[in-house]
């Protein structure tokens, strides 16, 4: 069960430290101030007001972190590859530029790391596969180049599954990234590396990527907020998968923020949203900003459990406290409208990420799948035939299945001309056991003592996936255990900026985000 928490509380701890000048946001949530920490280990806002006010070079910064690094790192394997010469140097350099007044980025002098999948200009890139081991690129990926723009000085890799095709963390290159809150509990993936490096301090931002839930899911077992943008609004060129040398991404795969405050998700969008270069020439990228003040202005739909994917006595428990929370701030809620079915969502969403992912496949391993498929029989409605036809679909049922998607986003357009937002579970339970050692077909998840299936984890994030909407998980409790709990938000296409608002808001009724056990000694 969950603990009693006090509500109508200011945050605390890390995620509301200010060493530095506070934001107006910050300014309007805070009621209390939490003890000092280091540097390092607050918020990016509050390291970059420390930057630019010479409290600290970017080069002192980036010796604090190294030092963390080495002391927290160890036991949950989060980093995986760490230029500590390079980044010297970069931090180096933006010490040098700020010493001489020259124009800073957003980001300047700011040390950080990126998933794995990212590929990062002269520093090794692999997505956890040994035949990319050996990958330096020559070229940033799209996102890369842009947070480099403003600044950011880059430190390391974070770690992710091969390929980022799974929902746990571990590869043959790497081994297992561990949760922060429990080494025996899975960091979800494949953003297993982003939110545990973010969650233990390593790194105030990330940069993770969604599929399926992949970037939203580690953000709720990790205790960590995270951003699935809307879809085309920042540029995924460069990421593994597609292989390198791709210029194309998948149609459902976004990149978005990972942080440990609202606040921060926002500094980090401001600098990723944008056109890929070959568009910038024409088009600009304004995502507007939000349309209510206060939380009590907002309609709020609530969709705390289904019969399809059930959620655990604690995380009811959870959505049941926040509708409490939104109620006493005077919201709008309707816990009984919903704006799609989600069993059939969740089909739909699956047959798209089978035939998407199927586009890296080895041509042999493809023709044999495409026979395999034909060799069923036209009524057969088993797993195995889903997965295959799905797969192996031809363009004319895309075309339909892409019909339908386009459906579906209409429904969800007509819930949102009437709600703001909606909150939803991000995830069915706290972090589970990881389950590294098992095989795939074996492996389950356990909901109120019944046995789940595996995958029944990203399937509340999976909701958007397949249609293009902002969502984003705040972290909002804690088992008895310890364990972080957390919620998903989700509003219209391109209201990104709306879900923030919407976080940052109960972010000031929470309780402070449960930190794991080397940032409660460290602070």
């Amino acid at each position: 069960m969950i603990r009693r928490r006090t509500f109508l509380t200011a945050t605390a701890g890390i995620a509301a430290t200010t060493v530095g000048p506070a934001t107006a946001a910050q300014a309007t949530t805070s009621r209390k101030v939490a003890s000092p920490v280091p540097l390092h280990l607050a918020s990016a806002r509050d390291q970059l007001a420390a930057l630019r006010d010479g409290t600290i070079t970017s080069r002192q910064l980036l010796e604090q972190y190294l030092a963390h690094h080495a002391k927290a790192n160890p036991g949950i394997n989060a980093v995986v590859t760490l230029d500590t010469d390079g980044a010297r140097a970069a931090a180096d350099e933006a010490d040098r530029q700020h010493a001489a007044g020259e124009r800073l980025g957003p980001l300047h002098g700011l040390p950080i790391t990126l998933k794995d999948a990212l590929e990062t200009r002269g520093l090794r890139t692999t997505s956890g596969n040994p035949d990319l081991s050996g990958h330096v690129p020559s070229q940033d990926a799209d996102a890369v180049a842009r947070l480099r723009a403003a600044g950011a000085v880059i430190m390391g890799k974070t770690n992710v599954p091969t390929m980022c095709q799974d929902i746990q963390t571990s590869n043959p290159l790497f081994g297992r990234t561990n949760n922060p809150h429990a080494t025996d509990r899975t960091a979800g993936g494949s953003s297993g590396g982003p939110a545990a490096a973010v969650a233990a301090g390593l790194t105030a931002l990330e940069v993770g990527s969604d599929l399926g839930g992949s970037l939203r899911l580690p953000a709720a077992y990790c205790g960590v907020y995270a951003l699935r943008t809307s879809f085309g609004t920042v540029s995924a060129r460069g990421h593994i998968p597609r292989l390198p040398g791709w210029l194309t991404t998948s149609d459902m795969m976004t990149l978005g923020p990972v942080a440990r405050t609202a606040d921060d998700l926002e500094l980090l969008l401001d600098v990723l949203a944008g056109p890929a270069p070959a568009d910038a020439p024409a088009w600009r990228l304004d995502l507007p900003a939000p349309e209510r003040h206060s939380l009590g202005e907002y309609r709020v739909g609530l969709w705390s459990d289904d019969p399809y994917c059930r959620v655990d006595q604690d995380t009811r428990d959870l959505l049941e406290e926040v509708a409490a929370l939104l109620r006493t701030a005077g919201a709008t809620l309707d816990s009984s409208t919903r704006p799609v079915d989600l069993a059939d969502s969740d089909k739909l969403f699956q047959r798209l990420m089978y035939a998407t992912s199927s586009a890296t496949a080895p041509d042999d391993a493809f023709k044999a799948e495409a026979r395999a498929a034909d060799g069923f029989a036209d009524d057969d409605t088993s797993p195995g035939a889903f997965y295959l036809r799905s797969r192996t679909m031809r363009h004319r049922d895309w075309m339909r299945a892409n019909e339908e998607r386009e459906s579906l986003r209409a429904k969800w357009a007509t819930y949102f001309s009437t709600h703001d937002v909606l909150i939803t579970p991000a995830t069915p339970t706290a972090a589970v056991p990881d389950q590294t050692a098992v095989p795939v077909p074996q492996r389950h998840i356990t909901v109120d003592g019944d046995r789940r299936p595996y995958f029944d984890q990203t399937t509340w994030a999976n909701l958007t996936s397949h249609v293009r909407l902002p969502s984003l998980v705040v972290p909002a409790g804690k088992t008895a255990d310890g364990l972080p709990l957390g919620i998903q938000i989700i509003g219209p296409y391109l209201a990104d900026r709306t879900v923030i608002a919407v976080a940052r808001h109960l972010a000031g009724l929470l309780p402070a985000p449960v930190q794991p056990p080397m940032l409660r000694t460290a602070s």
